[in-house]
């Protein structure tokens, strides 16, 4: 049983999964940083200084009752709230991480598109032989190609 472990965790596939978990999991927490510490605040400061992450609605009073200044303060209080600001952050982050995932694969896709090789040569349509794509006669049985599409006779 200790073999069939150890095999199934040294597949290359496993090892690559957790690698690209890991690189996910710090990728997205280096992303929302970038959201909520660089963008939002100037995102913020271009609209009249807002901070979106204090953007709440009380739908339930707490014990005391508002006005709540901030939703740490109306957590505090026991109310319930709706915290769109927050919300609003995530889809700020999630479009930033779409777009990057788009950039990346789209990156990824161009270079592994297989390489096209030039056509150089034709079969023979009388003895099915490679011969040259500008030939006019094939020099196995001498057949006349003038007539085959690729052949061009000189002038």
């Amino acid at each position: 049983m200790w073999k069939e472990f150890k095999a199934f965790i040294d597949r290359g596939n496993l090892l690559q999964l957790a690698v690209a978990f890991i690189m996910g999991v710090t990728f997205a927490a280096v992303v929302t940083s970038l959201v909520n510490d660089i963008i939002m605040p100037a995102v913020g400061l271009a609209l009249g200084n807002m901070d979106f992450s204090s953007f709440f609605a009380v739908i339930k009073e707490g014990d005391p009752a508002g006005p709540y200044n901030t939703v740490q303060a109306a957590k505090e209080a026991g109310a319930v709230t709706i915290n769109y600001g927050i919300f609003i952050n995530a889809i700020v982050t999630f479009i930033i991480v779409a777009l990057v995932l788009f950039f990346l694969m789209k990156a990824y896709m161009k270079t592994q598109r297989p390489k096209v090789e030039a056509v150089t040569t034709k079969d023979c349509p009388f003895c099915f032989t490679s011969i040259p794509l500008a030939a006019v006669r094939c020099p196995n049985c001498t057949s006349d190609l003038a007539d085959t599409p690729g052949a061009s006779r000189m002038t």
